[in-house]
């Protein structure tokens, strides 16, 4: 759903239905809402571009830990003006994952603050 082509719609099939994601803090619940929330945020950066930096997981696979980068064009993202500024965001996901793969949650932190910081200076 992140990586090129995004296919937002793929989370039916990977995400159980109550999963929760802890994004900067905030809890989405529910796969309905998450997939509105990646919409939206995929809607404001332009050519979107998901690095996997570094997976690793535990000896079951159950917890997942991955280190990431997001590129683009600002199209609006964090309610900026879109100006097609560069976009450089670097995050870490935690990934609880069922033994028949479906995710069941996530937890993301990023460098939000300090990207919002650059695109308003």
């Amino acid at each position: 759903m992140w990586q090129s082509p995004q296919e937002p719609h793929a989370i039916d099939e990977l995400v159980v239905d109550d999963f929760v994601i802890v994004t900067g803090g905030e809890a989405i619940r529910g796969r309905d809402a998450f997939r509105e929330w990646v919409l939206k945020f995929q809607s404001t950066v332009e050519d979107l571009e998901f690095i996997p930096v570094e997976t690793f997981q535990n000896e079951d696979g159950s917890r997942v830990a991955s280190l990431w980068e997001m590129t683009g064009r600002n199209r609006g993202f964090m309610g900026t003006e879109p100006d097609g500024q560069p976009i450089h965001l670097t995050g870490t996901a935690v990934w609880n994952v069922r033994a028949d793969g479906m995710l069941e949650s996530n937890r993301v932190e990023r460098n939000a603050w300090e990207l919002h910081r650059r695109l308003t200076a």
